[in-house]
């Protein structure tokens, strides 16, 4: 027994810091490897948009994808008309996760250009949507400078929203909930005007962090000068970063019913469902052309700025998760 003793004795100390539920590193996508954890989706756009998904052997002699040892960018075609939509780049992580810290380093993100609509997201897969669910960590369309996070989820699911640093605009995740515009799912805006787009670009860019766990889904956004430490470190502990943009727990969500195994994607697209659906509600967008199609078919130079420039992405678990 007196043999034992110490090592119990740092079993007991490990377990009252915390230590045994901190985050570990899982995966490092960056610079000339980050394509190594993803393949390239270039089926039609399950959100309808007016967009060409290309190939990696495509969007490479397109030069629509490029690396250094230290960035990964993505952009989209700028030089060619493009009346049956245009060329782009949407990536799938070939891995699939189950609950996690999840990390995106952005340095700039598609600007914020009638008609595009970029995002990084994660969803189980086209053909159990939503019953899988649906996490969108960085979305917005057109002209937005404020970052729209939400969750989409089958029949219930819902939030109360509290403890949010943004505003809750829709509280049930369910895509036909009563009530709420169809497919809205429970909606938080950023508080930060510079969260998205040419906003987000204005300062350098910034950090993503979104943590999925068996009660709740968090996510934070950190600008370039205020990363925290010990996620710069890799030795990220959520518990001290403060109150998140969005918190989507509380109201009655089973989130171990609501959301299977995710895939992380990251995407530019164009019109489709939602950014289609409010052209003619966005002045500005709305005196540029009679639709949204219309105005990304012909206007290739408008899109020059439309381009993903990533430090990394990392993935994060805790001991005993199903990764």
């Amino acid at each position: 027994m007196r043999d034992i003793l110490p090592v119990l004795l740092l079993i007991e100390g490990l377990f009252s810091q915390g230590a045994l539920g901190a985050y570990t590193l899982v995966d490092n996508f960056a610079g000339t490897s980050f394509l190594s954890g993803f393949t390239f989706f270039n089926e039609p756009d399950p959100t309808h948009g007016f967009v060409r998904y290309l190939s990696q052997s495509d969007a490479t002699a397109q030069g629509l994808v490029k690396s250094t040892t230290s960035q990964f960018s993505m952009t989209v075609d700028s030089k060619n008309k493009a009346p049956d939509g245009r060329a782009s780049v949407r990536l799938h992580s070939k891995k699939t996760y189950m609950k996690g810290l999840f990390v995106l380093d952005v340095e700039a993100m598609p600007t914020s250009t009638c008609g595009t609509w970029p995002s990084f997201w994660t969803w189980g897969s086209e053909k159990t949507w939503p019953e899988e669910g649906e996490i969108d960590i960085i979305e917005g369309v057109h002209t937005n400078t404020v970052n729209a996070m939400s969750l989409h989820t089958a029949d219930g699911c819902s939030i109360s929203g509290i403890g949010s640093a943004g505003t809750v605009n829709t509280k049930n995740c369910f895509i036909n909930a009563p009530g709420q515009i169809s497919n809205a799912g429970c909606g938080i805006g950023s508080s930060s005007p510079f969260s998205f787009g040419t906003g987000l670009n204005a300062i350098g860019g910034g950090v993503y962090a979104m943590e999925w766990t068996s009660t709740s889904i968090k996510i934070w956004f950190f600008p370039r000068d205020s990363i925290p430490v010990d996620l710069k470190n890799n030795i990220p502990n959520p518990a001290s970063w403060g109150t998140p943009q969005a918190n989507f727990e509380g109201g009655g969500c089973n989130y171990e019913k609501a959301f299977g195994r995710q895939r992380l994607v990251i995407n530019t697209t164009f019109c489709g469902d939602w950014a289609a659906a409010v052209w003619t509600s966005n002045p500005t967008c709305k005196a540029l052309a009679a639709s949204c199609n219309d105005y990304v078919a012909n206007n290739p130079t408008a899109f020059r700025n439309s381009t993903w420039t990533i430090n990394y992405l990392k993935t994060f678990q805790q001991p005993y998760t199903n990764i």
